[in-house]
């Protein structure tokens, strides 16, 4: 199959169908055109399958029926291992292993230098706090190690992305619990790693769903609406009574 070093990162989905349960439909013909290097936000009530619909990009579950293509060619056409190797993810929940701050950053691209990796910690405004640790990169942390606030660890995330340098980008932006001044921090880092990437965000944020280049508004398993902010506003339909509830 192909496995380009990067790919463009056009992401297409057509009548997608998707069940975790046979016969309880989860996504019901989805169909989305996502550009290369565009930003799109998924935005609807929970549990309406903003999360599943973004697992579907990287196969961490397969459609029951359908079709999604990155640069055209079916996902199936990739290795799962270079598949991933164009997406990043970065979620709520960070993932971080029992280990030092440095293997936690590099995970995203083992070969990666120490200048590269503190020029990424740099942009994701993380270099200054894990200066403040005890060892510095050499710090553990996870599980047994040094304990990191939420908004720490976040930035970590951001920048083990930024390392990465996939093509593709999935974000998760659940407003964590965190102070103005950090979130201001964490909102600064992903403008940043989102610069010229194909973006899908799960948007919280008004802020985000404002700048999309697409937003898709998603009821009861299924696309109920797609444009940009102003040509939804204009629908007067499920985006305006959302837009205006958050307001």
């Amino acid at each position: 199959g192909p496995a380009p070093e990067h790919v463009m990162g056009e992401l297409v989905f057509r009548h997608v169908n998707f069940e975790y349960t046979p016969a309880v439909p989860v996504l019901e013909d989805v169909s989305l055109e996502i550009p290369a290097k565009s930003v799109v936000a998924l935005v609807g009530p929970t549990g309406v399958g903003k999360t599943t619909l973004v697992s579907l990009i990287p196969r961490f579950y397969d459609l029951t029926s359908g079709l999604i293509t990155l640069d055209g060619h079916d996902l199936h056409a990739y290795t799962l291992e270079s598949l991933r190797s164009q997406i990043s993810i970065v979620l709520q929940d960070v993932f971080l292993f029992y280990g030092t701050v440095r293997e936690n950053l590099l995970f995203g691209r083992l070969e990666a230098s120490e200048a590269e990796m503190v020029a990424a910690a740099c942009a994701a405004n993380a270099h200054d706090f894990i200066m403040e640790l005890p060892q510095g990169y050499d710090t553990l942390i996870g599980e047994r190690g040094v304990k990191l606030s939420g908004g720490q660890k976040q930035r970590l995330s951001i920048a083990r992305a930024l390392l990465k340098d996939a093509p593709i980008l999935i974000l998760d932006e659940a407003t964590s619990s965190v102070d103005t001044e950090t979130e201001q921090l964490i909102q600064q880092a992903l403008e940043r790693l989102m610069q010229g990437r194909t973006t899908i965000i799960i948007a919280h944020r008004l802020s985000t769903i404002r700048n999309a280049d697409k937003i898709v508004v998603l009821e009861d398993k299924c696309i109920r609406e797609i444009g940009t902010h102003a040509e939804l506003i204009q629908m007067d339909g499920l985006y305006k009574r959302l837009y205006t509830v958050q307001k």
